[in-house]
C-alpha cells in the first residue's frame, strides 16, 4: 500500500509503505529515486509467523479457527455482571437518596 503525501506547497513528496510485518515506513521521493533506502537499524530476519494478529507485540487480538470464535453472549453477560456488581456496591454507599 502506498500513499503520496504533500505537507505544504514546498514539501517534498513522500511515500508511505507498509511492510508485511505491519511496520509503516515513510520514504521520500528523493531517496527512492536514488536507489534502495538504507534501513535505520539492522533488519532482523522475518519470523515464521505470517498472521499479523499473532505478532509478539499484539496482546489481546487473536484470530481463531472457524467455529471457535468467542460468542458475543459472553461479552453481553460480562457487561451485565459488571453493571450488577457496580449497582450492588453503590447501593451500600450512605447518603444517596
Amino acid at each position: 500500500m502506498a500513499i503520496q503525501q504533500h505537507n505544504g506547497p514546498t514539501a517534498a513528496a513522500t511515500k508511505i509503505v507498509t511492510t508485511n510485518t505491519g511496520r509503516i515506513l515513510r520514504v521520500s521521493a528523493d531517496a527512492e529515486a536514488g536507489g534502495a533506502v538504507a534501513p535505520a537499524a539492522p533488519v532482523a530476519p522475518a519470523p515464521a509467523v505470517i498472521d499479523p494478529a499473532r505478532r509478539a507485540d499484539v496482546l489481546f487480538r487473536k484470530r481463531r479457527d472457524e467455529g471457535h470464535e468467542l460468542s458475543s453472549w459472553w461479552m453481553i453477560g460480562a457487561f451485565l455482571a459488571t453493571s450488577g456488581l457496580v449497582i450492588l456496591l453503590l447501593s451500600g454507599v450512605p447518603g444517596v437518596a
